[in-house]
């Protein structure tokens, strides 16, 4: 498990592209030692992957799960789908660097790859590395601060 004092509660889902992908996933994140629960797609038949990027999304929105992971063909669609829900900042990563920036800069709670662009070997480090790093706050907090303050339409651009 992570460095986390207690097992994350992790949502996962994608689309028919990354069926494989997201199959092997959700049983490297149970042997991290997390709580998983797959929000589809439970086969390859095609899906409108929104309606699960959003479905995901709304469940860290309601704050039943710490965390999630999306996946599809690239990582691009169910990141831009997931983000139309208030208060969620989903980040598509495709190396573990980026995977732990997204957390420790920008307070993602949803990591998003593609299955076609990153092998199974190379995901497992990449959620890996999204799952045990936590936000620090710290310079980040004001920005994103900002971000949230553009949802909330409080605010408008100071360029």
């Amino acid at each position: 498990m992570s460095n986390h004092a207690k097992p994350l509660r992790v949502a996962i889902g994608g689309d028919e592209a990354a069926f494989q992908l997201k199959e092997v996933l959700i049983e490297y994140v149970h042997s991290l030692g997390h709580e998983v629960e797959d929000f589809g797609t439970y086969n390859a038949e095609p899906i409108l992957y929104p309606d699960v990027a959003v479905t995901v999304a709304q469940s860290i929105a309601d704050g039943r799960f710490d965390r999630g992971i999306l996946v599809c063909g690239t990582g691009i669609g169910v990141a831009i789908a997931a983000n139309k829900v208030p208060g969620i900042r989903a980040a598509q990563a495709h190396d573990t660097y980026s995977a732990g920036k997204a957390r420790t800069s920008n307070n993602a709670q949803i990591v998003t790859l593609g299955a076609r662009v990153v092998g199974l070997e190379l995901a497992k480090s990449i959620v890996a590395t999204f799952l045990e790093n936590d936000f620090p706050g710290g310079a980040s907090v004001a920005k994103v601060a900002r971000i949230q303050e553009y949802e909330r339409g409080l605010t408008h651009s100071r360029v």
